[in-house]
This record gives structure tokens, sequence and C-alpha cells, in this order.
């Protein structure tokens, strides 16, 4: 609480060196580390240095390489809160692993563990305790993420955009893959790993795009999700007629659980919540908690393209 916060003024700004083009990350969740493996495409601004530094924290790196050689120690400099990088190409991919602990993550901020799930809060720095990144709001790109988990404690294993593929694995083990094709900056990645049940409906927007609706909560709580998931269809259809906005992706996840640290969170297609904000039946819900999920589920539902398009 006492530490100072950095100010950033807009008559400051600097456009960065390179540009990121598309990101792939590879998550392997065990109980006391996270293994988190990314293939970072970069391409340089125009006639800028050929050096870049990369936000990083609490992060252990073992290993980094560039167009799929590995760097020299002297290749490179790690301090506590970046990666640096020198003589760079005009084009290049950068990969590195690192070993993250989500479970003494008590910041809440980048992959952390809180009860029995696996939850990121990224806005507005949190994604530089995740991986090697340009961890800036003007850096956007498309992501594609991998998770692997054990199945018995993590069956759902969700991400940004859509489910592309998902499987078995030995030792107990299964993954799933997700791409966002729309590139977004990194303060609206998500990840989340845990035991959840989920209520799923369907919507049909203006451009005939079918979207899979679901909405994961506690098993104990699937019975309380009805009125926010017609609050979400309601949403989107009044985006669209009042905006000609139709949503743009194929499916649009929304997790609520108790272990959210926040209230909640407009990810690019997987909004984290509090489970206050999404929960209301009712024999045990007021007028004015309906009206909060309500105007809580439109608010980050309208991100999509009046808040996440204009930052």
């Amino acid at each position: 609480m006492t530490q100072s916060k950095t100010i950033h003024h807009r008559k400051d700004y600097q456009q960065p060196n390179y540009w990121v083009t598309q990101v792939d990350l590879a998550f392997v969740i065990e109980p006391e580390q996270t293994q988190v493996k990314s293939r970072i495409q970069f391409s340089r601004n125009g006639e800028a240095e050929n050096c870049l530094s990369l936000n990083g924290i609490d992060l252990k790196l073992k290993s980094i390489q560039i167009n799929g050689q590995n760097l020299d120690e002297g290749a490179y400099q790690v301090d506590d809160t970046h990666l640096h990088l020198t003589d760079l190409p005009d084009v290049f991919t950068l990969q590195t692993e690192v070993i993250i602990h989500p479970h003494k993550n008590t910041a809440l901020e980048g992959l952390y563990q809180s009860g029995q799930f696996f939850l990121t809060q990224c806005e507005a720095e949190g994604f530089r305790k995740i991986t090697y990144y340009l961890d800036r709001p003007d850096v956007l790109a498309p992501f594609t993420v991998t998770i692997v988990a054990d199945k018995r404690r993590y069956p759902v294993l969700l991400s940004n955009g859509n489910a592309l593929l998902k499987g078995e694995l030995s030792g107990g083990k299964h993954y799933a893959k997700w791409q966002d094709p729309h590139p977004k900056p990194s303060y609206l990645f998500a990840l989340v790993a845990g035991d959840l049940a989920h209520t799923e409906n369907h919507y049909r927007t203006s451009e005939g795009r079918d979207v899979q609706l679901r909405i994961y909560t506690e098993p104990e709580n699937i019975d309380a999700c009805d009125y926010a998931m017609q609050s979400l269809i309601n949403a989107m259809q009044w985006d669209e007629v009042r905006f000609g906005l139709a949503y743009d992706l194929d499916q649009y996840n929304i997790v609520a659980t108790d272990d959210f640290n926040m209230g909640a969170m407009e990810n690019k297609g997987l909004n984290i919540f509090n489970s206050k904000y999404v929960l209301a039946k009712s024999d045990t819900a007021t007028d004015h908690d309906f009206i909060g999920v309500e105007a809580v589920i439109g608010h980050e539902y309208f991100h999509n393209w009046t808040g996440n398009r204009v930052t």
C-alpha cells in the first residue's frame, strides 16, 4: 500500500521500437508452479532502434531463443522488472520459458490461485507477471493459448476467443487450445482453470453468426444464472439495434466465482466476475440486485466495441 505509483503523461508518449504481430502461449499448471512458454513475433517500428526492453516481474527465466537459436547470457540482460535485448533483426520470433508461482501471488495481478481456482487479472499491468512482454495498452496482437492441467482438479480450462482443440494427455492431464484472432492489448488477456459448472444458450447476431453463450460458476450456484444470461442476450441485441455493433466471435464466456478479487473484468470473449454481479434468483434477490446484475453484465459486454477497441 505504500508503494509509489508511476505517473504516465500523454505528452511523454513514444511508440515502441517493435510491434507485436502474433502471440502463442502455453501454460502447464501444477500445484507448486506454472510453466509458461511464449512464442512472440516482433516487427520493427520503421527506423526505430533495434533494441527492446520487455516487462517482466517475478519471473524465473529458464530458456530464451531468437529465431530458434539459444541466446548466450551475454546477449541479453534480466533485472527485476525487464528483459533487455539488443542488436535485433527487423523481424524476429522470441521464444522464452519462464516459471511462475500463482499460489504465492498475493498481489492478485497476473495469474494467481484463489481457493481451488486459477484466475487472471491483467488490468492494468498484470500481464508482466505471466511472461516477458510489451505490457502496454497500445501494443495489440492476436493470441493463441494452450492450457495443460490436471483434469480431475481443473476440468474447465478457458481463455480468450474461440475454442480450437481439447484432448486427453498422459498422467491424468488434459489440454485446451484457444484462439483470439482479434488483436488485443495484454491487459485483456484472461485464463481460468477450475472445477466449474455452466449454463448455455445461443444468440444469432444480425450478421448471421451463431454465438455460443456460457456462464460458468461453482456447481452450487448454477441455478442463479438465468437472469444474467438473459441480460447478456439483451445487451447483445441492444448494441446491434442502437449502434449496429454485432459480436465478432463464435463464443462468449462469463466466469462468475466467489474467488475473483475484483467486481468484473471485460477480457475479450471471457469476462470474469465476482459472483455477486451475476447470481440472482427471485426467492433471495432484491430488485436492486437484479438491476445490478443487468447493469454490470451489459457494461462488460459493451466493452467489446465501445471500450476495448477505443483503448
